[in-house]
């Protein structure tokens, strides 16, 4: 973050040299009073009047324009960081997300729209006038050393009930943050799961969940808004006290004619903007610490990205496949999923990945195409270790269908095409090798029907095919297909054997993980997963042959019943 906001250097100086002008020009107001009850007054001279009046007309017409481009520079700053920023957050959003419990930063992008707004509204304006405080009591003490001392003795307290708001607030309100955010994940996981709450009656536990919740986010309110009402008006008793005791301090010297009316008014005045930015600044407090925050985790999201730098473009792979001692466990876990599993399977094999739930098999299927890292060992395709090659290169030569397939709004071309600019050829050509051509054209309007949110307008056989057409698009080298069959009829899992024997007639590697052995009869090799160990792998065959008598796969009166219950 501070890289990137190095970038707009040049934003902050010129708002900082037009906070100086505008700052300067705010004098103005008070040198007039003064000039009036000095001069104009003294003379009763209507032409000064007349000049005077004119003058600081056309320097508050010049500050008004000053703060204008201030104002103008500073959002067009917000906006650009926004731009800038909003695509790189984005980006490692679904990287933590698609990562094990990488949900700490599902709001970034709200954090940036808070940045945006910082940067666009008031409270940035307070952060650049408050520098000129020095400025101005410096000027009250000119005009006399009381005047002055009053001044910095008020400027003193106030800056002390700054530091104590921040000291005081900062911890309410971040734990308000925290609450509300909490409350707000949760809304999002019922309402994506809305259909299971209304189908099994969920729906008052949910509401009691979400309840106590906001219960304590509103605790954290009341207690945070009690102290902000605390520390209001401390500030607002403050700031007219000290505004009191420069008029107090001024009257009595004017008694003594150690200075003019004009001097008394003129101080009071430039003190009362003086304090005004950190008024400001403790009033909107809360702004400023949301900012802060935001910036914070927008800092940690950004900086647990990997590092991208410009590597060496290797060629398209041919999908050998070598794993190599890797292991693997949960975020904050100590107990390991994946346990030293190593394998190779040759370019254009074809492997089945069998085992018994909650075995490690999708986590295999997840660490092999690298959306997760292993704590240690590696996984190489061609060589290359599969976890630094750039996402948006290796995505291009891997299929992947997992267990729940998710469809994003919008046309089954555009699903398919991977929401990319693809040719409708190429669209055309996967949904051929996945044997869904003829089930698309039966659609409404064919690759154009738009499936809506997530698919909804279509049943899990079709969303499972066109995952699959998905999966083949571009021509993969490695195909990964986790439980493929889990909602097809009969027809989608023909559809779906002819696939695969295409995919292995074309030399592409190809990864099955199934508990129904009917589909794997094609395949090359074996490999059995128990409890995150490779218990055996190799020929088919041979495998079976060896973990058949100890039940793995299923008896084939369960796999009946896993057959008759998908079917159903």
């Amino acid at each position: 973050m501070r890289q990137l906001i190095g970038r707009f250097r040049p934003f902050f100086v010129y708002a900082g040299l037009f906070s100086l002008c505008v700052n300067l020009l705010l004098l103005v107001p008070s040198l007039y009073m003064l000039q009036v009850f000095d001069r104009v007054l003294a003379s009763r001279s209507n032409e000064t009047l007349v000049m005077l009046t004119l003058a600081a007309a056309v320097a508050l017409i010049i500050m008004g324009l000053l703060d204008l481009l201030r104002a103008r520079l500073l959002a067009t700053a917000g906006i650009t960081l926004d731009a800038m920023l909003g695509p790189q957050v984005l980006d490692g959003l679904l990287a933590n997300a698609a990562k094990l419990g990488g949900t700490e930063y599902v709001h970034g992008l709200r954090d940036v729209s808070v940045l945006r707004g910082f940067l666009t509204g008031s409270g940035i304006f307070a952060l650049f006038d408050a520098p000129w405080l020095p400025c101005y009591i410096i000027l009250i003490f000119v005009f006399h050393p009381l005047l002055g001392s009053v001044a910095l003795v008020g400027a003193g307290l106030l800056i002390l009930l700054a530091f104590f708001n921040e000291k005081l607030t900062r911890e309410p309100l971040e734990r308000l943050q925290s609450g509300s955010r909490r409350a707000a994940r949760f809304v999002d996981t019922s309402l994506r799961n809305a259909e299971v709450v209304s189908a099994l009656g969920m729906l008052p536990a949910v509401t009691r969940r979400w309840a106590g919740l906001n219960t304590e986010v509103q605790k954290l309110q009341i207690d945070t808004t009690h102290l902000a009402g605390v520390m209001s008006g401390a500030t607002k008793f403050m700031r007219q006290f000290i505004q009191i005791a420069m008029l107090c301090a001024g009257a009595y010297l004017v008694i003594d004619q150690h200075v003019t009316g004009g001097v008394m008014m003129a101080a009071t005045i430039i003190l009362g903007r003086a304090l005004a930015p950190v008024e400001m600044l403790i009033g909107g407090w809360r702004t400023l610490v949301d900012a802060r925050s935001a910036y914070a985790r927008l800092d940690k999201l950004l900086e647990s990205q990997a590092a991208r730098q410009d590597v060496t473009e290797l060629p398209p792979p041919e999908g050998r496949l070598s794993v190599e001692r890797v292991v693997f466990a949960a975020k904050g876990s100590d107990k390991a999923i994946i346990k030293g599993a190593s394998f190779e399977l040759p370019a254009g094999d074809s492997m089945g990945l069998i085992g018994p739930s909650a075995s490690g098999k999708s986590t295999l299927a997840r660490l092999i195409i690298g959306v997760w890292k292993p704590l240690s060992g590696v996984v190489r395709i061609d060589g290359a270790d599969v976890a630094s090659w750039p996402r948006e290169r290796i995505g291009q030569h891997v299929g992947y269908l997992p267990q729940d397939v998710e469809l994003f709004s919008g046309s089954v071309a555009e699903n398919i095409a991977r929401l990319g600019d693809g040719s409708s050829a190429a669209v055309i050509a996967a949904a051929q090798r996945a044997n869904a051509h003829e089930m698309v054209l039966r659609l409404p309007q064919g690759y154009d029907t738009q499936i809506g949110e997530g698919g909804a307008s279509l049943s899990g056989g079709q969303r499972q095919r066109i995952g699959l057409a998905r999966a083949l698009y571009g021509d993969p080298r490695l195909v990964v297909l986790d439980e493929p069959n889990a909602n097809l009829d009969a027809e989608g899992e023909t559809a779906l054997m002819q696939a695969m024997a295409e995919l292995k007639q074309a030399g592409v590697t190809l990864i099955l993980i199934t508990h129904r052995p009917s589909i794997l009869s094609g395949v090359d090799k074996l490999l059995v997963l128990r409890e995150g160990m490779v218990e055996a792998y190799g020929p088919r065959a041979e495998v079976m042959a060896r973990v058949t008598p100890r039940g793995m796969p299923p008896a084939p009166g369960a796999i009946k019943a896993v057959d008759g219950g998908a079917g159903a």
